[in-house]
């Protein structure tokens, strides 16, 4: 498995793979996505032998992005990287890909960013998030709902700075 950077050749295998894992991450529309990944400050892209296997969309602060987490996140935070969606094909699910994205991202933004951010759904519950993240070193830094009994997040952090 390789780590890369995403190619605008990627875009339909990756609107596929995001669609395969909502709710764990937001719908999009193709154009949708395509706007997103210009925006985002990198996306990187797991591949083994050709087949992509799963993605990562980063952002940081000062992003022309009207995301309701994003805009929470920007409120609490001066300066962030931002994991704004993460989603991995069915068949590589299990693999570890997760894990080596976001260390693709750790590595990126270490030295510039203080803290790295993620909301995970509490509503639908998505518990195999939650404990990946808790894992990954990342504490819950607030909660929001959106849809009282249908969609709820919990905002996590991870400290970049060395002995927080």
């Amino acid at each position: 498995m390789k780590i890369r950077l995403y190619e605008p050749a990627d875009l339909e295998e990756l609107h596929r793979i995001n669609e395969d894992n909502v709710p764990a991450v937001g719908s999009e529309t193709l154009a949708d996505l395509e706007t997103l990944l210009a925006g985002s400050y990198v996306t990187f892209i797991a591949e083994d032998q050709g087949r992509i296997g799963g993605f990562l969309l980063g952002m940081v602060e000062g992003a022309d992005y009207g995301s309701q987490n994003y805009i929470w996140l920007s409120e609490k935070y001066p300066s962030f990287a931002y994991v704004d969606r993460i989603a991995v094909d069915a068949a590589f699910q299990g693999s570890g890909i997760g894990a080596m994205l976001y260390d693709a991202l750790l590595t990126r933004v270490a030295d510039s960013r203080p803290v790295l951010t993620c909301e995970v759904n509490t509503l639908p519950p998505n518990p195999g998030s939650l404990r990946f993240h808790k894992r990954l070193g990342f504490e819950e830094v607030g909660k929001q709902v959106f849809e009282p009994g249908k969609k709820a997040v919990v905002y996590l952090a991870k400290s970049l700075i060395q002995g927080s």
